[in-house]
């Protein structure tokens, strides 16, 4: 696998995801608003991630 490829594969899929929950969070309700909680709330979970850690001692 190049590295460019492996560089930007995880900023792509979480940029998909973004889209996605603000698609369907536009679309209507029922099983749309629950993609769109998943879509906008994965990517939200990864970018706090690293500051919820602990740090090691």
């Amino acid at each position: 696998m190049n590295w460019r490829q492996s560089t930007f594969a995880l900023p792509l899929v979480i940029g998909l995801l973004c889209a996605v929950g603000l698609f369907s969070a536009l679309l209507g309700d029922g099983w749309w608003d629950a993609l769109a909680w998943l879509g906008l709330g994965v990517p939200a979970v990864l970018g706090t991630w690293p500051l919820l850690r602990r740090p090691r001692q």
